[in-house]
């Protein structure tokens, strides 16, 4: 069967407009191929009662980290980091990611989420689970400086180089890769200077955190006499397809220079409002040109992966954070949740129409809480959530039918994943 029809719903299009029309995907190509009446397809996915919308995009998380989901909570970041995070993560193992890993895309499945982007490590583990789950994503290894001697820190970048150059185009091009340095203040300059010209070379984008509390702005500017941004354009960051995690203490300047250069932002507002980092100026973002996605960040800071939630978290906090009511309005959050993400990780996603990925998922609105049917993209932002979700496709393949996960068993993986957690804990203590 090469092609799969998505009948009798409503369909999310580009401008933000509500359709009733019929949706078919190619599978062969993992590409929509056409909208509107639409000639039968070898597969039909019943939407009757429901609203076909672009698969979420979560464009920076660190999917292993559901096995830390609850393990340290209610702490500033550097104390988070330093104190609790790192030196559990210090006892995983490849099986223990994997484990996480497979807990997270089912998560992200069942909450309609089609592709995402993560920083991690051992991620062979990552790329192997993402073959089988059917997701989309954009992968790149963690690198992380602190605490390593000269030849533990190149052999850092070194790996973080040749996972980027190994698994790009990976499962069939729905894996694609980034070389990912953790951030500014957690990664050593030299070794940034060498190795970011060789990620040019290899013709992957460069994703890092940067600015997301004033303790990551703070020394840069008094080390360096500069923002952090224009730190990072010295170091040869900032080119068109690169994109920051969080963004949040961003001055005027900082977000000209993001617009003028064309690097993207992942406004992760759960986990900094988890963390009190603080609030992005989103709007001040969006009205300067500046490409936004959104993104959970990891499950053990916000502490789910469900997107509805976090475009929700957008619009509210994007509201307080200006002062304004009318700023970051429900078409802002959804757009920042599918087109945003999806330009943002570099994903030929997050829009119905010919030619897209075929990446989608179909929400019941038949629940209390998405009645009357006023506006449906208001719903959307406001009122629904992953729960809502009935089917979810992803290059043209049905990974969730009628609440059913098809390409994990969902019960073996969340069992695993108690395990393996159990395991990290008792390990770490």
């Amino acid at each position: 069967m090469t092609t799969l029809e998505i009948v009798g719903g409503q369909v999310l299009r580009p401008d933000m407009t509500v359709e009733h029309v019929d949706v078919l995907a190619d599978r062969e190509t993992g590409e929509i191929r056409a909208v509107g009446d639409v000639p039968a397809g070898d597969e039909s996915l019943d939407a009757s009662g429901g609203l076909v919308i672009p698969g979420l995009v979560n464009a920076h998380t660190h999917v292993a980290m559901t096995l830390l989901r609850g393990y340290a909570d209610d702490e500033p970041l550097e104390t988070w980091l330093q104190e609790d995070v790192w030196p559990v993560e210090a006892t995983l193992e490849p099986t223990d990611v994997r484990a996480g890993v497979e807990l997270g895309l089912v998560e992200m499945i069942e909450t309609g989420t089609t592709g995402f982007c993560d920083m991690y490590f051992d991620v062979a583990e990552t790329v192997a689970a993402v073959e089988e789950a059917g997701l989309r994503a954009r992968v790149g290894h963690g690198i992380v400086t602190v605490g390593k001697d000269g030849d533990e820190a190149r052999a850092d970048f070194e790996e973080g180089l040749r996972v980027a150059r190994e698994f790009d185009g990976a499962a069939g091009g729905r894996i694609s890769t980034a070389f990912m340095p953790h951030s500014l203040t957690t990664v050593d300059a030299d070794e940034l200077d060498e190795f970011v010209p060789e990620a040019r070379e290899a013709g992957v984008p460069v994703h890092l955190h940067a600015n997301e509390t004033t303790g990551e702005v703070e020394p840069i500017v008094d080390d360096h006499g500069k923002r952090p941004l224009e730190y990072a354009v010295d170091r040869g960051l900032l080119e068109p397809e690169d994109f920051v995690a969080h963004g949040v203490h961003v001055d005027e300047r900082e977000v000209d220079l993001l617009a003028e250069r064309g690097a993207g932002v992942v406004h992760c507002p759960a986990s900094n409002m988890k963390l009190a980092s603080g609030i992005a100026p989103v709007q001040d973002l969006l009205d300067a040109g500046v490409m936004v996605g959104l993104g959970t960040d990891g499950a053990a800071s916000n502490n789910d992966l469900d997107m509805f939630d976090e475009l929700r978290d957008a619009a509210m906090v994007g509201k307080l954070g200006a002062g304004d009511a009318s700023a970051v309005d429900a078409p802002s959050a959804v757009g920042m949740a599918t087109a945003g993400s999806a330009a943002v990780a570099g994903f030929d996603s997050g829009r119905i129409e010919a030619g897209a990925n075929a990446d989608l998922a179909v929400l019941d609105l038949d629940a209390t809480h998405l009645t009357p049917h006023h506006d449906l993209v208001s719903h959307l932002a406001y009122a629904a959530s992953g729960t809502d979700v009935r089917h979810t496709v992803c290059d043209g393949e049905v990974l969730m039918r009628d609440r059913e996960v098809l390409t994990l068993d969902v019960d073996e993986v969340r069992e695993t994943a108690e395990r393996h957690a159990a395991a990290v804990v008792e390990r770490a203590e």
